[in-house]
């Protein structure tokens, strides 16, 4: 049953929607910079040439399928999984293939890309059809097909493949969530995709809910996005669906699904264990979007809704863009540059990375390009001080950690410590180092003790693998 929390107490409601808000416990409330949830999403031809990375998601880089000189057209496949976790990627125009490249990432990964050049006549490929069976005689396995070809990742900045996800939740999961959330400063993407193309989250959730073989299913949206739920309530009402909008209260990290299920449901995922091994099966409002566009026009995962804000920016926007345009065009597309910049993210100021090239590219994971000044960006000092264990940190963890032992161990290189403390149970969404007033950095202190803590895992199953044989 939904769990309702109300000045620090709660009460079961059951299995309904109410005005009320859903929350969780920890988190905090950060200034929203909502600054284009009345911009719509505007729809741009990509630029004369895109570099399409062959690493969108979690899991084996695809090797490419074709060369310098061919001719590519608009969905294409032109890089496939060998073998294991991983979706293939698709050309996001039509043209000729310049060149293939490999580009060092904002992490230091080096990643191959496709260099396309633009025809703008965006031929599509005959394979790209309309699924041939009406959504009530599909299987669940036709379905989990149909999201590995369309190449679709979580689109939520997890960009976990959504076909394993998928197949993975079926038989396992009685509780489908769609993640409507979106509670990073900036980023208002999924937002617009609510207000502007409720049919197609909708119509993408009840693909999943048939996939799934569950009778309802549950879009959990936080209340500063009224727009939203009107629109996403109307359409349900509208077409008598099984599914409901969940009001949730607006806090942070309220995007993250631990805290969606303990606040919709009041479940805890244990260290190491999925959202399907306690019911639960969750997707991002616009991997539905993408799922409905691959189903119902055969169009795979290469355009998505990207939010372009920051202080530096001259006109934010919201802009449908093709996946391997960069981030300058993005910028130019928006007027340009109204300061000098000091910093351009990749997602939310919370959780996303810093770039080091203004020429990086839109990804299927990329919600945000922010680009702030240096004013912006240093309002605070950014001298690191010594604890002044006021407990802000551990007040404010949503997984109820203990965040500043975790970074003292951390920067005294004692990670096996930082590992018994559950350094792996952080989800690095950012709060403890934004309401440090000793400006530690603590949550990249734990992003290095989690590191090593991975690479030492990695050491140990490859001694035991050699040993095995």
């Amino acid at each position: 049953m939904l769990k309702k929390f109300c000045l620090g107490s709660f009460k079961y409601i059951g299995k309904k929607v109410d005005t009320l808000a859903y929350t969780f416990k920890g988190g905090m409330h950060v200034r929203e910079y909502k600054n284009t949830a009345s911009s719509p999403i505007e729809r741009v031809p990509a630029p004369k040439t895109v570099a399409i990375p062959l690493a969108q998601h979690i899991g084996v880089p695809c090797k490419p399928v074709v060369a310098a000189g061919d001719y590519v057209t608009y969905g294409q496949v032109i890089g496939e999984i060998e073998s294991g976790l991983g979706c293939p990627v698709h050309a996001s125009v039509s043209g000729k293939v310049l060149e293939i490249k490999v580009v060092i990432n904002s992490v230091g990964t080096p990643i191959q890309h496709v260099v396309i050049e633009n025809d703008y006549e965006y031929k599509r490929g005959e394979e790209l059809q309309p699924f041939p069976k009406p959504l009530e005689e599909t299987t669940p396995e036709e379905l989990v097909e149909v999201a590995r070809k369309a190449g679709i990742s979580g689109m939520g900045g997890a960009t976990f493949p959504t076909y394993a996800k998928l197949a993975g939740a079926i038989g396992k999961a009685d509780t489908l969530i769609i993640n409507c959330a979106e509670c990073e400063p900036f980023i208002t993407a999924n937002h617009r995709l609510m207000v502007e193309q409720p049919e197609a989250v909708i119509r993408g959730t009840e693909i999943m809910r048939h996939a799934l073989g569950l009778k309802e299913g549950f879009l959990a949206v936080e209340d500063n996005k009224p727009d939203a739920i009107a629109a996403l309530s109307k359409y349900i009402s509208d077409h008598s669906l099984p599914l409901k909008v969940v009001t949730m209260k607006t806090k942070y990290p309220q995007g993250d699904e631990r805290q969606i299920m303990y606040a919709l449901f009041g479940k805890e995922l244990a260290p190491g264990k999925l959202p399907a091994d306690i019911g639960c099966v969750i997707f991002n409002a616009e991997t539905c979007a993408a799922m409905e566009r691959a189903f119902y026009n055969g169009t795979p995962l290469v355009k998505r809704v990207v939010t372009v804000d920051g202080d530096c920016i001259k006109t934010p926007k919201n802009i449908f863009a093709h996946t391997g345009t960069s981030f300058l065009d993005l910028i130019e597309y928006c007027g340009g540059l109204k300061k000098v910049p000091h910093k351009i993210v990749n997602g939310g100021p919370m959780m996303g990375n810093a770039q080091w090239n203004i020429n990086g590219v839109v990804t299927k994971g990329t919600s945000a390009i922010l680009v702030f000044s240096e004013d912006f960006d240093n309002q605070t000092s950014l001298e690191e001080n010594n604890c002044i264990r006021c407990g802000r940190c551990v007040k404010n963890c949503p997984m109820h950690l203990m965040p500043n032992y975790l970074a003292l161990y951390s920067k005294n290189l004692d990670f096996r410590e930082a590992e018994a403390m559950s350094a792996m149970s952080c989800v690095e969404c950012g709060t403890c180092s934004y309401n440090c007033p000793a400006q530690i950095p603590i949550v990249q202190y734990i992003r290095n003790a989690k590191a090593d803590i991975r690479a030492e895992a990695a050491k140990k199953r490859a001694a035991e693998a050699a040993k095995a044989k």
